[in-house]
């Protein structure tokens, strides 16, 4: 309950940047001036959260704000895209302090890609000059399907040499830190509800577009994970909107050379890249193939923002930074005009404030969240989702994190 009630503070006062009184902290939980008192002074004790000004309320004595201290901590994100793997290091607030980006090899041995993505966790902390006490955790983002309770992530279609294999656990161990696994489109919702375009939003769509594309969902302040970890599943869907389909229609439509065949996903960036440039310049075919994608994801967003009945969605990914303008062209009236998104209440639909390193930013999110916000059903059950209990020592507040198995 003590670890419970501290989340409970530290994030009511994360979600108010200008700061917090004591006072306002115990209206705004409901806990005691008390607890709150008892509370506050541990923060400030080890470093967490700090005075930061004086509020006048009328006639009385000034009250005393507390905010956040962002680089107290740290946490650190990895993105196995097939494509390209993305590491970062943020604060709390989830802003970059360091990041570093690599291919992603192709086939070859997964223990030693795993071990070099363990090496490059390691080198980007040292790098950053950040002791190991002030990191939190890792986050690992990786493409579905995914078993989140073991950690493994289970033969994605883009990563066909991965098969099953237990990525979470082996990092942990390589790093040392304790890791959680989530799928992609999941921690970049996460990653917008912490730092991004939603942060004020309890009902949120994110639409995920790389290599392949899913949606990562948020109903009442709560993300949706499903059973096995893998909610947002968009099938078919998916599959006409991958990097690998948008090129084999331009190259099958002569938009594109053969040169630009997808042998793998690199390839597919590749080709994606020129078909944007060409669109861009006025071709019409390729113009063509982007006006298609785009009303693809618009029947697919209403569809689920009826369901869910979201007042967000957010948009991001490495190909929706390529063609953000030009799909949003066709989006936004779709979601404007539909008879069912916006009845009640309107719709805001954006692109992501994160740029295309969201979902490691939102790996590194998961952690941020598990660390520092509330999470009612750690009162009543062990959160089996985190592998590691770290050989390093550790905050209290990374200690908790630990303690979550």
């Amino acid at each position: 309950m003590g670890d419970f009630n501290e989340s409970v503070i530290l994030d009511a006062i994360r979600r108010h940047p200008a700061g917090l009184s004591r006072v306002e902290l115990a209206k705004a939980t409901g806990l005691s001036a008390q607890t709150v008192s008892n509370i506050t002074r541990r923060l400030l004790d080890q470093g967490l959260a700090r005075e930061s000004g004086k509020q006048n309320i009328g006639s009385g004595k000034p009250r005393t704000l507390l905010e956040i201290v962002p680089t107290s901590r740290f946490a650190v994100g990895v993105h196995l895209d097939p494509a390209v793997i993305t590491t970062v290091v943020v604060d709390l607030h989830g802003t970059v302090v360091a990041q570093r980006h690599r291919q992603t090899p192709s086939g070859g041995d997964t223990d030693q890609i795993a071990a070099d993505m363990a090496a490059s966790v390691s080198a980007l902390v040292t790098e950053s000059g950040i002791d190991d006490s002030r990191v939190l955790g890792l986050g690992i983002a990786a493409p579905g399907p995914i078993d989140a309770a073991a950690g493994w992530v289970v033969d994605p279609p883009e990563l066909p040499a991965w098969g099953r294999y237990p990525l979470r656990d082996r990092l942990s161990a390589e790093t040392g830190f304790p890791a959680l696994l989530d799928k992609d489109v999941t921690a970049a919702v996460v990653a917008e509800r912490w730092a991004g375009a939603a942060t004020d939003s309890r009902n949120l769509l994110f639409f995920y577009l790389g290599t392949g594309s899913g949606m990562g969902l948020v109903v009442e302040d709560t993300v949706l994970r499903g059973s096995s970890g893998n909610a947002g599943e968009v099938g078919g869907l998916g599959a006409a909107c991958s990097a690998r389909a948008l090129v084999d229609e331009a190259i099958a439509l002569g938009v594109l050379g053969a040169e630009y065949t997808c042998l793998d996903p690199a390839d597919a960036q590749r080709g994606l890249v020129r078909l944007a440039e060409l669109a861009a310049e006025g071709e019409p075919q390729a113009d063509g193939i982007i006006e298609r994608l785009a009303i693809r994801i618009g029947r697919g967003v209403c569809a689920a923002g009826t369901l869910l009945d979201v007042d967000t969605v957010v948009f991001g990914g490495p190909i929706w930074q390529l063609l953000a303008d030009r799909l949003l062209a066709t989006i936004e009236p779709m979601v404007a005009r539909s008879p069912f998104v916006r009845p009640t209440h309107p719709t805001t639909v954006t692109s992501t404030t994160l740029g295309e390193n969201v979902a490691a930013i939102g790996a590194a999110s998961l952690v941020l969240d598990h660390a520092l916000s509330a999470q009612p059903r750690s009162l009543l059950l062990a959160d089996r989702g985190i592998a590691g209990q770290g050989r390093r020592s550790g905050s209290e507040t990374r200690e908790k994190l630990s303690r979550m198995t």
